[in-house]
């Protein structure tokens, strides 16, 4: 089972006690020095207007920023090199988020990866928060939009709903604790992707991280996120057609696990790491 993190007791300071036994941290914030490098990977495909909003939130300690280009018909990676110099674009080969998103993690460098969507929904100066809890402990900061201090301006009530049943049906199956379960923006370890192997291709890839990391045993801490407006065009997004590809993936790793349990161990073979029946 994944361990849900709390923050640290009052007095407690995990980061500057981590910064004793490290040199070289660069302080980012009043309450936070980091070392590892931190990449930024944004999806986005005919996003020209909501870009600047987007990097203008962006931490000027970030370590890179990866634009995977879905292809555009405007000018986003134009804009995209204009406002972040040294930026690194990978142009998208396949279709979807998913996809776009393992192509991004593949081109990083930084030891810390951030997934942000480039509609202006996200504040980029909630990475620290996120990057805090990686440093303190967590192998994956998971953002939630209905944990304590968290919010949306963004869902109808129907994504809403479908979000809830889903998370409550992930918690059920797999001992999880989610209080959110299909939003964007998290952040881990990029070891991380050794354990979880992703491998699907649309909007349901927040789904599979959120359950594989859980099967993988990883700890796991929910950061408090708002989400806002997009701000210029339309989500390709569709909360019914989507909502059944994210159905379709708890059903699936679900089956997984249970064939995993059937299958006897062949000697010399360990077992699966971290299982929740």
């Amino acid at each position: 089972m994944s361990s849900v993190l709390h923050p640290a007791a009052p007095g407690q300071d995990p980061v500057n006690e981590l910064a004793r036994t490290s040199a070289g941290y660069r302080p980012i914030s009043s309450h936070l020095a980091i070392t590892p490098p931190v990449s930024v990977v944004i999806p986005a495909m005919n996003e020209a207007e909501n870009l600047p909003h987007v990097f203008k939130t962006l931490p000027d300690w970030i370590h890179e920023v990866v634009l995977v280009d879905g292809r555009s018909a405007d000018d986003t990676v134009a804009v995209a090199r204009d406002l972040w110099p040294g930026l690194t674009v990978v142009r998208q080969l396949g279709k979807g988020k998913g996809d776009a998103l393992i192509s991004g993690f593949a081109a990083c460098t930084g030891d810390i990866i951030v997934m942000v969507d480039a509609d202006g929904s996200a504040d980029g100066q909630e990475i620290v928060s996120y990057v805090s809890a990686l440093v303190s402990g967590a192998d994956f900061a998971k953002g939630s939009r209905f944990a304590n201090g968290g919010g949306t301006d963004d869902m109808t009530w129907v994504r809403r709903l479908g979000n809830r049943v889903l998370c409550a049906v992930v918690n059920a199956k797999f001992g999880a604790r989610y209080t959110d379960l299909c939003y964007g923006y998290n952040a881990f370890w990029r070891h991380c992707l050794d354990d979880i192997s992703l491998d699907c291709t649309g909007f349901e890839i927040e789904t599979l991280m959120n359950i594989r990391v859980v099967k993988a045993g990883l700890r796991v801490q929910e950061v408090p996120s708002h989400e806002y407006l997009r701000i210029h065009g339309v989500s390709n997004l569709r909360a019914v057609s989507d909502g059944l590809r994210v159905l379709k993936v708890i059903l699936k790793e679900k089956r997984v696990r249970r064939d995993a349990r059937r299958r006897p161990a062949s000697p010399g073979v360990p077992g699966p790491r971290g299982g929740v029946s």
